[in-house]
């Protein structure tokens, strides 16, 4: 059964009142609602770039395949997918639009330094699912 969730986020300006009906309506619509600052990425996206951007740098210097990574997640952390599979996935293009984001807001920190292999792929095209292939290859006649 898959889980959603709902991020209510609480500035200074919230106030009680307000806080208290957003996670109320959250579980009303039957979302497990969660608080969160106002800061970049939240929750989850905060997380996420770092994780897949240290994928990419691991597979840059040679520790282990793409494959071999994505094997290690799902099955050494239980992850439904590893980091490769993920980006194809969410599309190399849309991942080297976040990281880059990540990176403007972030210059001096090695976490968001760009990727070479996410660079040389998207400039080639392969861009995952979408495009047929990114890290693995897919069969570009089936729709997500």
């Amino acid at each position: 059964m898959t889980h959603s969730f709902g991020k209510v986020i609480r500035t200074p300006e919230t106030s009680d009142e307000t806080y208290g009906k957003m996670m109320a309506w959250g579980n009303t619509i039957g979302k497990t609602t969660i608080t969160c600052k106002d800061t970049p990425g939240f929750v989850v996206n905060r997380l996420l770039g770092p994780y897949l951007n240290e994928a990419l740098k691991m597979l840059e210097r040679g520790v282990a395949t793409a494959q071999d990574i994505d094997t290690a997640m799902k099955l050494g952390a239980g992850y439904p997918m590893g980091p490769f599979e993920l980006m194809d996935y969410i599309g190399l293009d849309t991942h080297k639009i976040v990281a880059d984001g990540w990176h403007r807001k972030f210059p001096n920190s090695h976490t968001f330094r760009p990727s070479e292999i996410l660079e040389t792929m998207v400039a080639e095209g392969k861009l995952g699912v979408k495009s047929g292939e990114g890290f693995y290859k897919y069969d570009k006649s089936s729709k997500l």
